[in-house]
């Protein structure tokens, strides 16, 4: 097995290009093990883990851009105030060792059905850089994954960043697995408030074939106007909410098993949505708390 460890992007992407069937590398978290497992042997392994500043972050005036080697870790633990539900995602994700190695754009480039950071993507609005030889392009989060599976990433291309939006309100990610942190979710769930336009974003994950937004359930609550409001929110709604987010797709699995994930997914969202309307209750609709400070996000 041959392996390619270029030092920087231009190298890399140059790589990419003359051997399109080498398998990308960073944190090697999902690669090693499916090798370990013998699920399959690449004859062409392309370690990107010297490539400069890929392990880097960026905080701006409205977003944190991502390298694609910054890992679960990072995000959990330093960027827990930009980025709230990313960071409760990236947390929860295996043991230490795992965090400590798995990176942002790993994550992305198996696009696994069940990774924990895919719904919390959808659901805060990020995009993807994509670049090839033949140059870079942006791709929003919705686009990326294909309905089936898999990715629209090309065959030429390697993902090089991931640019997510500063939280505008109140985030919730939570997930169900049999062991927490030892075995991938049997379902997660993702959602976001954004305070200044009174829009909800969500997401479900480890669920269907892909991760995917709950569009219905979001409508719901933006055509509800409840965000618009300062009360508690009728349990029929809030039922509602999770019933549209469980038949947004078809879970895995089949019988008893796909019943569970999607009584799970109900309750998950349910659940979500109640935490974030009393977070939002409690900071205020303009993004104060009740004794008048402003939060960062």
């Amino acid at each position: 097995m041959q392996v390619l460890r270029p030092q920087s992007w231009h190298e890399a992407l140059a790589a990419r290009s003359e051997l399109p069937g080498a398998t990308p590398v960073a944190g090697g978290t999902d690669v090693m093990v499916a090798m370990k497992l013998r699920h399959f042997r690449p004859e062409v392994l392309l370690d990107l883990s010297r490539v400069s500043g890929s392990e880097r972050y960026r905080i701006g005036p409205d977003s944190v851009h991502c390298g694609p080697r910054v890992c679960h870790t990072t995000v959990a633990e330093r960027l827990h105030r930009q980025l709230p539900g990313l960071a409760l995602a990236a947390g929860s994700v295996g043991s230490r060792q795992v965090r400590n190695r798995g990176t942002i754009g790993g994550s992305l480039g198996t696009a696994s059905p069940a990774g924990d950071l895919h719904p919390m993507l959808l659901a805060a609005g990020a995009d993807v850089e994509l670049s090839s030889v033949r140059g870079s392009r942006w791709v929003p989060a919705d686009g990326f994954y294909r309905d089936g599976g898999g990715t629209v990433l090309g065959a030429d291309e390697l993902i090089t960043a991931v640019r997510v939006p500063l939280a505008a309100g109140p985030q919730r990610f939570q997930k169900i697995g049999r062991r927490q942190g030892l075995v991938k979710s049997l379902c997660s769930f993702a959602l976001t408030l954004d305070r200044g336009q009174r829009r909800v974003r969500a997401a479900v994950g480890a669920y269907g074939a892909a991760p995917v937004r709950v569009r219905a359930a979001e409508r719901l609550i933006e055509e509800s106007r409840v965000l618009y409001g300062a009360g508690t929110l009728p349990a029929t709604l809030v039922a509602e909410f999770g019933r549209l987010a469980a038949t947004a797709t078809t879970p895995v699995g089949e019988g008893a098993d796909a019943g569970y994930r999607r009584r799970a997914v109900a309750v998950l969202a349910a659940r979500n949505l109640t935490q974030a309307w009393d977070m939002f209750l409690a900071e205020g609709h303009d993004g104060h708390h009740r004794d008048g400070q402003r939060q960062d996000p």
